[in-house]
């Protein structure tokens, strides 16, 4: 069971992912549907579980490196790990409302 104290620090974590952008889009790795998940442990340990958009994403290094050192900053985290994983695939499904919009996804496939 989460603690009050994790819930809260997942929801930290969450947001500042919202702050590290893939500097190709524009667009925050928590928008474009990178993040897959986030683990506290009682200790503050953190692990975010996290995809690029592609395999051969050239600045996925400065993402995955952006995501570590927003974590890290957090109060109450005490060490940041980052889990790059392909399964599942990222697809452009997992793009939020506001990446579609800020991507003018929708608009560009004729959606209403």
């Amino acid at each position: 069971m989460n603690s009050p104290e994790t819930t809260s620090l997942v929801t930290a974590v969450l947001d500042a992912c919202g702050r590290v952008h893939d500097p190709e889009f524009g667009v925050s790795v928590r928008d474009l549907g990178l993040i897959y998940g986030v683990r506290v442990d009682e200790g503050g340990a953190v692990r975010v579980t996290m995809t690029l958009t592609s395999f051969y994403c050239p600045a996925g290094e400065v993402i995955t490196e952006g995501v570590k050192s927003a974590v890290e900053a957090l109060a109450g985290v005490s060490g940041a790990e980052v889990a790059l994983v392909w399964e599942p695939l990222w697809t452009p499904e997992r793009l939020s409302p506001v990446a579609r919009e800020l991507l003018g996804w929708d608009a560009a496939r004729g959606a209403s």
